[in-house]
């Protein structure tokens, strides 16, 4: 069972590319939604509001609790921001919100993932300005847009806008990697 943080933003699409892989997912609202959580994905949307959710609904704690313990986590966009040292904690980065402007100069591009091409979508996208003890694992030129630390990934794009299902897919396999190395 996969939640997916749904307190705001990009919720709908990150279930459906999970359901059309086969995986079952759960809308995590409240601390109680975590529970019996295989992974997790934190989704875009806007960061300020999905704090304050976060605050509101007591989630900071089980929320860090929870990915502290090892659970895959993929990160989007916002939820990038939400992981980084400023906001949770929970990932060595400093991202800056809205770095590239407002909505009127969200944009694609062609990106590199893990060495491959892939389309980016940046919405109001972050930028991740100082990258700490994470590996760089996905860059547009010479800016690291994507970076993994344990079982934690986050990119500062959209995957879940595109058709392409490679995101998810590995997400899904490093769930099924960690339980093999435990």
């Amino acid at each position: 069972m996969i939640g997916v943080l749904a307190l705001q933003g990009g919720v709908a699409a990150h279930v459906k590319h999970l359901r059309l892989r086969g995986a079952e997912t759960r809308e995590v609202r409240t601390p109680r939604d975590i529970d019996g959580l295989d992974g997790m994905i934190l989704p875009g949307g806007e960061s300020t509001t999905m704090m304050r959710g976060i605050e509101r609904e007591g989630l900071a704690g089980p929320l860090s609790e929870f990915i502290r313990g090892g659970a895959p986590v993929l990160a989007t966009c916002a939820g990038a921001i939400i992981l980084d040292d400023a906001h949770l904690g929970l990932l060595d980065i400093t991202c800056v919100r809205n770095a590239y402007g407002a909505q009127t100069h969200s944009f694609e591009d062609e990106v590199t993932v893990e060495g491959e091409p892939f389309h980016g979508v940046f919405i109001r996208a972050p930028k991740i300005i100082r990258v700490g003890n994470a590996a760089v694992i996905a860059e547009r030129g010479d800016e690291p847009i994507g970076v993994r630390s344990g079982s934690i990934t986050a990119y500062t794009f959209h995957p879940e806008l595109t058709r392409d299902a490679r995101i998810h897919d590995n997400f899904l396999k490093l769930k099924f990697n960690l339980e093999r190395a435990a």
